[in-house]
This record gives structure tokens, C-alpha cells and sequence, in this order.
């Protein structure tokens, strides 16, 4: 994987929001949105202010390393934090192996669910991934339960790949190659 020139997140817009890099001051907002059982309830276990922390400070240096990350959403008219939607290569360990391939992933707070942001959001981020990341395949893994993920996943594009084993439970994973 090449890295690319981006090293900060560039600011995306869509009809109702902004996706851009995270700042200090987005760690209350996403540490209440990770402590929060309902948002983690596919995810794992919600977190406690100090591995926030550490989601914050990874989100921040996968761009100077990678040249893709993850975005802070917000709304556009209110300014209000909806989520985190981005890349990554978190070296997972699974089989069939992701490693190396970008995987988008996105989360919401509570609050912001069932309004079509995570398809607008990811929808953006796809978007600027087919026009800037040299690989054209991304990935993405999802709890089999969590049915409102995998409804974004198809909306956006990406078809069941595998079915596999993560951190204890079954895991799907999704591609997509773009256009």
C-alpha cells in the first residue's frame, strides 16, 4: 500500500452534512457516542473515556500514515456530531485476511440513527475513495445482526465477500470495487 498525499482529512460536503478531520474538541461528543450501549451493542463493548481517547488520537494519525482516515460528521445546518465514518487498515486479524485493503467503517451517535446519515456519510466517503485511494477494493465487516449496517453496505455497494470469525463472534465481511 502506497501512501498518499493526504495528510490531514479533507473536508467533505453533502446535502445535510460536513465530513471533516477531528479535533480536540470532538472528544466529548465521541466519547459519549462510544460509552454508549445501544451504539456499541454490534460493536463490543462501549468504552470507557480512555480508549476514546485512543480512538481519537488513532483517527488523527491514520491520515499522515495511511493517506486515508476517518471524518467527524456533522450536521450542516445545526453543527450538531452525528458520527465518525472513514478508512482504515486496522491489521485485523482474519481469515480470509483484509490486511492491507482499505475498510470503511462508520458509526453513529443514537441520536442521528434512522435518518440516512450513515448512507450520506458513507456514500461521501466512497466517493472520494474512487477518486483517491489507488486500491479500487474496499472493505467493510459487520456483525450478521446488525441488519441497519448491512442495509448501508448494499445501499452503498458492497456484496457479502465471506463469512467469518472476529474478536469471538461471526463476522461478515463485505467488498466492493469501484466503478
Amino acid at each position: 500500500m502506497e501512501t498518499l498525499p493526504f495528510r490531514a482529512a479533507p473536508t467533505l460536503e453533502t446535502d445535510r452534512l460536513i465530513l471533516r478531520g477531528h479535533r480536540i474538541n470532538d472528544f466529548q461528543p465521541l466519547a459519549a457516542m462510544w460509552g454508549d450501549p445501544e451504539v456499541t451493542e454490534f460493536i463490543g463493548e462501549p468504552s470507557n473515556e480512555s480508549r476514546s481517547w485512543g480512538r481519537l488520537l488513532t483517527y488523527c494519525g491514520l491520515w499522515p500514515l495511511l493517506g486515508f482516515g476517518y471524518w467527524t460528521v456533522q450536521e450542516r445546518t445545526s453543527g450538531a456530531y452525528v458520527g465518525d465514518v472513514g478508512f482504515a487498515d486496522f491489521r485485523r486479524e482474519l481469515v480470509p485476511s483484509i490486511a492491507g485493503i482499505p475498510e470503511v467503517g462508520w458509526v453513529l451517535a443514537a441520536p442521528m440513527h434512522a435518518k440516512g446519515y450513515a448512507t450520506e456519510a458513507v456514500r461521501a466517503a466512497l466517493a472520494w475513495a474512487d477518486g483517491h485511494l489507488e486500491s479500487k477494493r474496499t472493505v467493510c465487516i459487520i456483525a450478521p445482526e446488525n441488519e441497519a449496517s448491512i442495509r448501508v453496505a448494499r445501499k452503498v455497494g458492497f456484496e457479502e465477500y465471506a463469512r467469518t470469525t472476529y474478536a469471538g463472534g461471526p463476522t461478515l465481511i463485505f467488498e466492493r470495487t469501484a466503478p
